[in-house]
């Protein structure tokens, strides 16, 4: 199961068509055989290959029901003819809500705090209590779109941190419309955060974006957030990282495998840290942002269907024809 998404299948059966609703971790083999008649197919986590495509000679489009694309093989794709589009902005404010509000619990060190009144009931002024505020600290952004540009927003004018970001892709006068001090450098940059919040696109240059030597150069102060793509970050290097307090804590939605879990993943070990914040890749999951999610795709649905042109709002260069 990868998302409820009731009123899309709703519409599209009294739109007269015939909707098959497939398991979540359905095999390569098993979806190839399903949607050999399949003429429009959505899809939220789960691989669209090459070989799913080829064995899907009616396929009209392929939608995304969230913004990353990266698990379909969009060249196969357009090869075919066959329209991908994905819904890139119905929860920008939302998982940049969700990005933050990670960023004051830790700050706040309210995950131990509260472990502290569960077991003890109540917790005196000592220094490991002792946390942080954001007004005056410096948060460094790496990726400076919509989501990051919210996030910006949240921290500068309603915080007053000082905002700096590194995004390659954008102008130095963009980012400072958006209160954000542009940085070419990444490694200098992260020196000098206090927090760091991941939202760029995962693509080939920016896997482990974060590794090491990014890590390396961060205080042992710093607070690390990712609510972008688990891949972003070298995860196992940032367990490390975490274990030898080589920075002060992270909070993350996202990770290379999910789902996560306690008894194999190898990260296994972050679910007894207290200064980790762990959530299950759901800050975009809010009433609002699913209204705004099934009715936008319910449009791109409605445009494939009807051979329109087909609105992407996406300005991932992938998918342009």
């Amino acid at each position: 199961m990868e998302i409820e998404t009731p009123l899309i299948d709703r519409k599209l059966m009294e739109w007269g068509h015939k909707l098959v609703l497939l398991p979540d971790g359905i095999s390569e083999d098993e979806l190839c055989k399903e949607v050999s008649n399949c003429e429009l197919l959505l899809m939220c986590y789960t691989p669209v290959t090459a070989n799913v495509i080829a064995a899907a000679p009616k396929l009209k489009g392929i939608v995304k029901y969230g913004v990353g694309i990266d698990a379909i093989d969009i060249p196969a794709a357009h090869a075919q003819g066959i329209k991908v589009v994905n819904i890139p902005g119905y929860a920008d404010e939302t998982v940049a809500e969700g990005a933050f509000a990670m960023l004051i619990a830790l700050a706040k060190k309210i995950p131990a705090l509260q472990n502290e009144m569960r077991s003890k009931s109540w917790a005196w002024p000592k220094t490991e209590w002792i946390s942080s505020d954001i007004s005056g600290k410096t948060l460094g952004i790496v990726g400076c779109g919509r989501i990051g540009s919210s996030m910006a927003r949240m921290a500068g004018a309603g915080f007053r941190a000082r905002i700096v970001g590194y995004d390659p892709y954008k102008s130095r006068d963009e980012m400072a419309e958006k209160g954000i001090e542009k940085y070419d450098d990444l490694i200098r940059m992260l020196g000098e955060c206090d927090f760091v919040s991941l939202h760029a696109v995962l693509t080939k240059e920016t896997k482990h974006l974060i590794g090491a030597d990014e890590l390396a150069a961060m205080k042992p102060t710093t607070i690390l957030i990712n609510a972008s793509r688990g891949a972003l970050v070298d995860e196992i290097t940032l367990l490390k990282a975490l274990e030898e307090k080589q920075i002060a804590g992270a909070g993350l939605d996202v990770f290379s495998q999910e789902p996560l879990n306690q008894k194999d993943h190898p990260l296994k070990s972050l679910y007894q840290m207290e200064n980790v914040i762990l959530l299950p890749h759901l800050t975009f999951y809010t009433a609002e942002a699913m209204q705004r999610l099934e009715a936008e795709t319910l449009e791109r649905c409605l445009e494939i269907i009807e051979n329109r042109t087909v609105t992407i709002k996406s300005t991932d260069p992938r998918l342009k024809i």
